[in-house]
């Protein structure tokens, strides 16, 4: 790789340059000429540093286009200016939160300190701030945090045929 250009080749780049060649035949006959190895990148940059980078630039002759098609990289700017007119949307309301503990129970209203080892555990209040939590306190269900009502309405109701692939997934895993 040729690093410094001797006048010599700098002076052929000039004459080459004033006669309108493009840059990769200059670099061609250059490298002929004195047995170097530019390329035609190497010879813009010595064009540029010398001050002759703007004579032959024009000397490639431009694919013309059909007049109001953009290219592709300009119409996506183009696009891209315009806003984009989306459809408004109504404003709705939120609803209310809904309260799940609507359970045929009347709770105890427990402390967690006041609960038994067999209370129901299922929370009241907190929603707000400042609002202390109590708990169900009827007795549980075996196997269960829960009282029989608050059991129910904490889990999801599932079909039959899921219950029984559960139970014998739970054999599966205790037999391993």
């Amino acid at each position: 790789m040729q690093t410094s250009w001797e006048p010599a080749h700098s002076d052929a780049l000039r004459e080459y340059l004033a006669k309108g060649l493009p840059y990769s035949e200059i670099a061609r006959r250059i490298n002929a000429a004195f047995n170097t190895d530019y390329t035609r990148n190497a010879t813009i940059g010595r064009a540029r540093r010398m001050g002759l980078a703007g004579l032959a630039e024009n000397s490639r002759p431009r694919k013309l286009r059909k007049p109001g098609l953009l290219p592709f990289r300009k119409m996506r700017k183009h696009r891209a200016a315009k806003p984009r007119l989306v459809p408004q949307r109504p404003v709705l309301k939120r609803a209310a939160a809904l309260k799940l503990r609507c359970v045929g129970i009347e709770p105890r209203h427990l402390s967690l300190i006041e609960l038994k080892a067999r209370d129901c555990r299922y929370p009241y209040g907190g929603d707000k701030d400042g609002e202390a939590i109590t708990f169900c306190g009827h007795p549980r269900q075996e196997d269960s945090s829960y009282c029989a009502a608050h059991f129910h309405l904490t889990r999801k109701v599932e079909s039959a045929p899921e219950r029984s692939a559960i139970k014998v997934l739970l054999r599966l895993v205790e037999a391993a």
